[in-house]
């Protein structure tokens, strides 16, 4: 399950010059990429049959789909932002 402290969640922590924000959004990352790992493995096993419950492999991909979905917003929105900051300073 995703956490509910998401990438995003640790980008608006204004104050937090320690890096934690930082290292919560590279948690995430890791996070992504094994759920990717677990749906390509479901995926793997559907397709060779060892799979018994083609529903463990649908929820999986779905989750993983999500979460890209959420991490590509998140990083689009960091990109805007930091368009902004230059744009402001020009």
């Amino acid at each position: 399950m995703l956490p509910t402290t998401g990438a995003g969640a640790g980008l608006g922590a204004a104050g937090a010059t320690d890096g934690s924000a930082f290292t919560a959004v590279l948690g995430n990352i890791d996070q992504l990429q094994q759920l990717q790992s677990t749906s390509q493995g479901l995926a793997v096993q559907a397709v060779t049959g060892d799979l018994d419950d083609v529903h463990d492999y649908t929820i999986a991909a779905a989750r993983s789909s999500l979460a890209l979905e959420l991490t590509a917003a998140v990083r689009n929105k960091a990109v805007d932002a930091f368009t902004e900051i230059m744009r402001m300073q020009a």
